[in-house]
């Protein structure tokens, strides 16, 4: 099994760490999105859509994170808390991946965007009421996820872990690496990403987000011409 991935990324982070939880063999294929691998011919050839992560199984080539885990689970037949059969449980791990897309990964994401990348495409700091707007919905989501997700359970389908709450970590941890501490003032969620990090080891946790938590470096050496390529996109998401 090959996996193409970036560790900067939220899914391809989610994907890497199911992947080692479950001690799956893969190998490893970076794909530098900071360098715009992925517009490469060769990337072009494994995906059409430019996009990681993507599992490469002999020669069935998949796309999708959510849809990655859930494959990865069944056929190296996980524990059934990763991504249950049971009925309701199963639904509950939907209902959080069918949820945060718009919500936890969108708010999450443009906090990292205007805080990293903006200054970087722009030459200045974000406007301030991008700033706020973008802060107001992350932290919206943040309060969805502790008070319906979470609740009064250790992890979002219960008593046990499940790809649910990788999923969620990875996305909770970007805004951090920007330098936006999304822990302050919530124990319950401290108390969450504690029991995530100890059910998944605490070197693995380090190594999937180390990159991510030491962004500035990356920003210094991003490829230039790659910056171009995304700044008609970038300014548009923005204007």
């Amino acid at each position: 099994m090959e996996l193409y991935l970036d560790l900067c990324s939220q899914p391809c982070r989610s994907v890497f760490l199911v992947a080692k939880a479950l001690n799956i063999p893969f190998d490893f294929k970076h794909v530098d999105l900071s360098a715009g691998q992925n517009y490469s011919e060769e990337f072009g050839k494994i995906n059409i859509m430019r996009k990681v992560p993507v599992m490469k199984d002999a020669d069935f080539i998949l796309t999708e994170s959510t849809a990655i885990l859930d494959y990865m689970v069944q056929k190296h037949r996980g524990p059934t808390h990763w991504f249950p059969s049971e009925l309701q449980p199963r639904a509950r791990v939907n209902e959080y991946l069918s949820w945060q897309h718009t919500n936890l990964r969108t708010t999450g994401s443009k906090v990292f965007l205007l805080k990293v990348v903006f200054p970087m495409m722009m030459g200045c700091d974000a406007p301030k009421e991008k700033m706020d707007a973008a802060m107001d919905g992350l932290n919206e989501s943040l309060s969805l996820l502790e008070n319906y997700f979470l609740q009064d359970k250790p992890f979002i389908i219960g008593n046990q872990i499940s790809v649910a709450d990788v999923v969620a970590i990875a996305e909770v941890m970007q805004p951090v690496g920007s330098g936006v501490d999304v822990f302050v003032g919530r124990p319950k969620l401290c108390v969450w990403r504690d029991r995530v990090k100890a059910q998944l080891g605490e070197e693995l946790f380090k190594e999937a987000h180390e990159v991510i938590m030491k962004i500035s470096d990356l920003t210094q050496n991003i490829d230039k011409t790659a910056l171009e390529m995304m700044k008609p996109k970038f300014q548009k998401m923005f204007s």
